[in-house]
């Protein structure tokens, strides 16, 4: 319990003010988050450094080391380790297996397949926070829709929400519910337990489930594809590769002309010394020291990469054997396009002359160009202005080609490669995480923390990929969160505003307590964001139980489902700016779509919270 406070009115109303002042500029987007974050925490600590709050012997109970105590919490750290793991299921490559049967399945069973893909989303980002868990999706539901002929407009926003109905259902599931419980704990002393959220969760996603698949459904826009990635991606792109003693090829050959130890790969020519082979292939078996002329797309050479990577050990190992840190160099491998500028001084040149992979340390994988296909060794191509090169190679060499005035990089091109080999180990290290937090043997920061350590010490992440997935927006919001949260309660604002809304609904019961915090913590969090609405009104929720002489866990849970419904515009959650583009979205859509959602499911969640929490 907190110590009693002096009076201290007009601090209260001038906390008050800076966060009104907060949500205001939150939502006008005219200054950037941080900016605005470390702004509030800088007006916080010279209000409270020149009007001190003093509880009774004249103790300052809000100072600056408190006010920036929030950007220590532990619910905080928890938050930044779990995002630091989805980052490490991601690039790990622990669902690319999913993926394939999936994709591979879709063929004989599509109502089941697009069923069991956002089934899957949904109970995955139950664990794994769901934005990363929507990363993933993303490609895999653009692909079914271009098998199927749909409109990937009718299936990117369920996706979104699907994944935020699924973050409801664990206390891990979404960085939302993790800072409140840290919040409800720093107020109560109490825990919320892993599985709390999952009964009422369960109501509210088949509710919106159902709206999905019924009235959303129809709400949903229908807009014609822009086929430019798909034609884009139906590029066939000249590669080769030598194969070593080692390599998993020798002694294999074509069934039915085609090799099945090369999927989606047309084999163009085979040098084998002074020897050309050309198709068919009759009788035909690799060789060690053979060099394979191959034509694939970008798609087939990436999942050569990701799931065959021995086929091609000999070309990462140029890559690979150029640092010290083979582990890091093999973790963060990427491929990205660029064009051959006119005027470059690569134009005329053979691959071999220009040596490239001498002064980038990145390899040209393959060559598209747009006049012919090439039937020869790459090492002989001379390279023309406007062919496109398939490059391969480490983050930060990837990087250095921007400078390059020779080529043009395609930045939204890029992408990683994981190596087969960490999936198993981030699943097994992320199973670990989640079953530690879920047993209580451990709390989840702690439990959270170990995992990150355990993915950096077994490779499946560096230590930059663990740094890009620490985004600062999000730390410098929940820090300055906690910070007003903090100055709210200390004085005297939470029981304030949990009167008031007490008050309004005495003559109703408690039931109506349930109902008013849901909808403003629904709306509020379109408007400011999830962790900032559940930070703030986590001790008002605590305050107006405690006045209303109730268990504070039901209003807590409700501010945590209430704050997890940012449903009606783009802004308010990661997942739906993720899914705008690919789903061709306007902002009017989200509020056509995910504000009638957001009355249904309070309507809903009002009956079945007043049955499920016996307030009386």
């Amino acid at each position: 319990m907190m110590e009693t406070i002096l009076a201290a009115p007009w601090q209260m109303w001038a906390t008050l003010a800076i966060i009104g002042v907060a949500i205001v500029l939150y939502a006008s987007e005219r200054l950037s988050m941080e900016i605005i974050s470390l702004g509030i925490v800088v007006g916080l600590i010279l209000l409270f450094e020149f009007a001190p709050v003093q509880a009774e012997g004249g103790v300052r109970v809000l100072n600056t080391t408190t006010l920036l105590s929030g950007f220590a919490h532990p619910a905080l750290a928890a938050v930044m380790c779990l995002m630091v793991l989805g980052q490490g299921i991601f690039h790990a490559g622990a669902m690319e297996r999913p993926t394939k049967m999936l994709l591979e399945f879709y063929s004989k069973r599509k109502f089941l397949t697009i069923t069991g893909v956002f089934g899957i989303a949904f109970a995955s980002s139950g664990f794994v926070n769901d934005t990363p868990v929507v990363v993933i999706f993303i490609p895999i539901v653009a692909a079914l829709a271009a098998r199927g002929d749909v409109s990937t407009s009718k299936l990117m926003m369920p996706l979104s929400f699907i994944a935020l109905f699924g973050g409801m259902t664990t206390v891990i599931g979404s960085s939302t519910n993790v800072l409140a419980a840290g919040v409800y704990h720093s107020t109560t002393g109490n825990e919320i337990g892993f599985f709390e959220l999952t009964p009422l969760a369960l109501v509210i996603g088949a509710v919106g489930i159902l709206y999905l698949a019924t009235v959303g459904r129809v709400l949903l826009p229908k807009r014609e594809l822009d086929n430019a990635a798909d034609r884009r991606e139906n590029k066939q792109f000249i590669a080769q590769f030598e194969i070593s003693r080692d390599n998993s090829l020798v002694g294999k050959g074509p069934t039915a002309g085609l090799f099945p130890d090369l999927p989606d790969v047309t084999v163009r020519m085979v040098q084998r010394r002074e020897k050309v082979i050309l198709p068919p292939f009759e009788d035909f078996r690799f060789r060690a020291g053979d060099t394979v002329i191959i034509a694939a797309t970008r798609t087939a050479l990436t999942n050569l990469l990701k799931e065959r990577r021995e086929i091609l050990s000999d070309l990462i190992s140029e890559i690979a054997l150029e640092t010290d840190d083979q582990s890091a160099s093999r973790t963060s491998l990427n491929l990205v396009e660029a064009i051959v500028a006119p005027g470059s001084r690569l134009v005329g040149r053979t691959v071999a002359q220009v040596g490239f992979h001498a002064q980038t340390n990145c390899i040209i994988l393959g060559i598209e160009r747009r006049s012919r296909m090439i039937r020869t060794q790459m090492n002989t191509i001379r390279l023309e202005a406007g062919d496109v090169l398939l490059i391969l190679g480490e983050l930060d060499d990837i990087r250095s080609l921007r400078a390059d005035r020779d080529l043009l990089v395609f930045e939204w091109s890029m992408i990683g490669i994981p190596d087969a080999k960490h999936g198993p180990r981030a699943g097994l290290i992320f199973a670990g995480v989640v079953i530690s937090a879920a047993a209580g043997l451990v709390p989840i920061a702690i439990a959270a923390l170990t995992g990150v350590v355990a993915m950096l010490v077994t490779g499946c992440l560096n230590i930059r990929q663990a740094a890009r997935a620490f985004d600062q927006r999000v730390y410098l919001l929940i820090g300055a969160s906690l910070a007003m949260g903090l100055a709210l309660e200390e004085t005297g604002g939470a029981q304030f505003l949990g009167a008031t809304i007490v008050n309004l609904a005495a003559d109703l019961g408690p039931e109506a307590l349930l109902s008013i915090f849901f909808i403003l913590s629904a709306v509020l969090t379109n408007v400011l964001s999830n962790n900032a609405t559940a930070v703030l009104f986590m001790p008002i929720a605590v305050s107006a139980a405690q006045q209303a002489g109730i268990d504070p866990l039901p209003l807590a849970l409700t501010v945590i489902y209430g704050a997890n419904c940012p449903f009606a515009t783009p802004i308010a959650y990661q997942t739906n700016l993720l899914v705008m583009t690919p789903g061709h979205y306007k902002f009017k859509d989200f509020m056509i779509v995910g504000g009638p959602l957001i009355i249904l499911l309070w309507i809903v969640y009002s009956f079945a919270a007043s049955i499920y929490f016996d307030l009386n």
